[in-house]
């Protein structure tokens, strides 16, 4: 019988062991690594035109932009937390292709027939550029950055989008070129990576461009394309150019420049300070409290006579003891309060300990912002359990209605 047992055990455990194969896997919490072939398309594609002057972003052929060859705009599905933010991720005709540089090349229209803007888009557009709006654009799902010097620091910085164009006393300017320069890393034998996407942004008048069959020149320095609203109309052409280079950083290192970059930091320094202030102010009422506490203990434990009026009126902290654990006027509110407070604190906590933990990656758009209402929603029955506890611990009548306090208080605030 122990043979058999035996016997069985190892037959196992020969299957198992012929069914386990040596592999090499490789994972990042909501995205692979996609290899291109030398000469293969790579579509750059638009997400949204953001300001951090008005905080309302557009569709990026909310203006009168080149639309691609076939006249079809292909709009990505989105998810909740991309919507929120405002992402409409579209198609462009942008032609790029891996390894392959592009001089300079017409992007619509054709040399004789320049892009013409009436009145009103000229309007549109002149506004937004006087908005400071930043365009954002895609590679294999990697966003564009711009390259600048800090004036004040001397410090290469980046910066998310490029700007759709430049002001100059009451007038503006487009930024019609693109130098697109893209970085890739080979991964093996005729396999590229794509592990960074820069722009430089130039306005080119339409009277500097000199077009040779399907490339484009300009001088050095060109005259800017201004945008002419009271001339009734507005003349220009779009072109771009592209760059490859080879790059030691590897795919897993991609986003390495988007993480530390300069607004981030200033986030930061905001944060610490405000802690810092925090524990500060802190310190000091804390001090002033146990300062008072020890005077008030001191003078009722003193052994001098003291008549029956100062033994009948109270004074110091006793006068405030019986009031802590009083229950309030309105204790249906108080209770929603700490049910919402609690509710924002675990949501706030479970997405910080995610997000540690690297389960939402930066290149799944709208993950962390999903992920942040789900555990909202979800987080809503701790806050009704504590919100009806606290209720009726304070001998309150109709649980019910403090937990639907608690569930509509804070949305209400908000968004009411």
């Amino acid at each position: 019988m122990e043979l058999t047992r035996v016997g069985t055990v190892l037959a196992l455990a020969v299957v198992l062991l012929e069914c386990c194969t040596t592999v090499r896997g490789f994972y990042v919490p909501g995205v692979a690594p996609v290899e291109f072939r030398k000469g293969q398309k790579i579509d750059v594609k638009a997400v949204k035109m953001t300001s951090t002057h008005t905080q309302l972003p557009y569709e990026y052929y909310s203006l009168q932009f080149c639309l691609p060859k076939n006249g079809t705009l292909v709009y990505k599905s989105e998810n909740l937390g991309e919507v929120l933010r405002g992402d409409r991720i579209v198609n462009t005709p942008y032609e790029v292709r891996m390894a392959e540089n592009v001089r300079c090349k017409l992007l619509c229209n054709s040399k004789d027939r320049p892009l013409n803007w009436d009145r009103e888009q000229s309007e549109k557009v002149a506004e937004r550029i006087r908005h400071e709006y930043f365009v954002h654009l895609i590679v294999d799902n990697l966003p564009v950055a711009t390259k600048f010097i800090n004036p004040d620091t001397n410090e290469l910085q980046f910066e998310h989008g490029y700007r759709l164009g430049q002001i100059d006393g009451d007038s503006t300017y487009i930024n019609n070129h693109l130098k697109f320069r893209l970085f890739y890393h080979l991964h093996s034998e005729n396999q590229y990576r794509v592990v960074g996407f820069e722009v430089e942004t130039l306005s080119v008048g339409a009277k500097e461009l000199r077009f040779e069959g399907d490339t484009c020149s300009f001088p050095e320095n060109p005259r800017p394309q201004p945008v002419t609203p009271q001339a009734g109309h507005t003349q220009l052409f779009f072109t771009y150019s592209v760059e490859w280079q080879d790059s030691s950083v590897k795919w897993a290192s991609r986003w390495d420049i988007y993480l530390g970059m300069n607004d981030v930091q200033i986030h930061w320094f905001s944060i610490i300070n405000s802690l810092v202030v925090v524990f500060f102010l802190s310190g000091i009422l804390t001090m002033i409290m146990v300062r008072t506490l020890r005077r008030d203990i001191a003078k009722y434990n003193t052994d001098d006579s003291v008549n029956i009026e100062d033994t009948l009126e109270e004074t110091g902290w006793k006068l405030v003891h019986g009031d802590v654990f009083r229950p309030p006027r309105h204790p249906r509110l108080f209770a929603a309060v700490i049910g919402s407070g609690i509710q924002i604190f675990f949501m706030a906590l479970i997405t910080i300990i995610i997000a540690m933990l690297g389960m939402l990656s930066p290149s799944s758009r709208g993950a962390l912002m999903t992920a942040g209402i789900m555990l909202y929603v979800f987080m809503g029955l701790i806050a009704g359990y504590f919100s009806a506890r606290l209720y009726k611990t304070m001998k309150g009548r109709n649980w019910e209605r403090a937990a639907f306090l608690t569930a509509t208080l804070f949305p209400g605030t908000v968004f009411g």
